[in-house]
């Protein structure tokens, strides 16, 4: 992986897993909501072959494009259910394929199901292959419309990261205080117990302790931003 100096842009692979076709497509998230077109393209498989040939195949693929590119993270389509269990399969199995590629790398992987990937680019969770396909063109700038869709929706992936991973960011870091700030009260409420002899503490107590885990939240600098 690239050791990156605070404000260099983060590199994203996305990978759009599929036996026959499996999307690949790089973008660059820069300031604010910028992003760059790097890479796209799709890697193949001869349906006659072996699936455990079939998996090399792609898994070779995404191999080169890591090492071609150097992302700091790959985001991955989440397989979600289908009628045809057989797709399913398969695209499972591509899926953890192409995460024990990152794995390998020391690249970490992010999931988003395919309507987070759609109301990220356009806005709308339910929106077709198309309207995907002519929002990425716009927001990357393309001349002319990848192709086949899966390489499109490679693209979808990574810019979807590019947009959500903040997000993600904040909503963990957020979660992680509030572990914290409730520890913090259970530990004080037990401490005010053993100080009454093991008897409950008041409420009145109750309200000071968490008062004190309050105060020393924002004295460590982990409050609300």
């Amino acid at each position: 992986m690239r050791i990156r100096g605070e404000g260099d842009a983060v590199r994203v692979l996305g990978v759009d897993p599929g036996l026959t076709r499996c999307g690949i497509g790089v973008v660059e998230a820069g300031a604010g909501r910028t992003v760059g077109f790097v890479d796209v393209g799709v890697a193949r498989s001869e349906p006659g072959l072996p699936l455990e040939r079939r998996l090399l195949t792609v898994a070779d693929e995404v191999e080169r494009w890591v090492a071609r590119h150097r992302p700091d993270v790959i985001a991955v389509e989440r397989v979600f259910s289908q009628n045809n269990v057989r797709t399913v399969m398969g695209t499972a199995q591509v899926s953890g394929v192409v995460a024990l590629v990152a794995a390998r790398a020391g690249l970490p992987v992010a999931f988003h199901t395919p309507s987070e990937v759609k109301a990220a680019v356009t806005g709308e969770g339910r929106a077709g292959k198309a309207q995907v396909t002519a929002m990425v063109t716009r927001l990357l700038g393309l001349d002319t419309p990848p192709k086949p869709a899966d390489a499109a929706d490679a693209l979808a992936l990574a810019i979807c990261h590019c947009w959500r991973s903040p997000m993600i960011d904040r909503m963990a870091q957020a979660q992680a205080r509030a572990e914290e700030l409730a520890a913090v009260h259970r530990a004080r409420l037990a401490e005010a117990q053993r100080e009454r002899g093991g008897a409950r503490p008041s409420a009145a107590q109750q309200w000071a302790a968490a008062r004190a885990a309050a105060d020393a939240r924002s004295a460590g600098g982990w409050g609300a931003r």
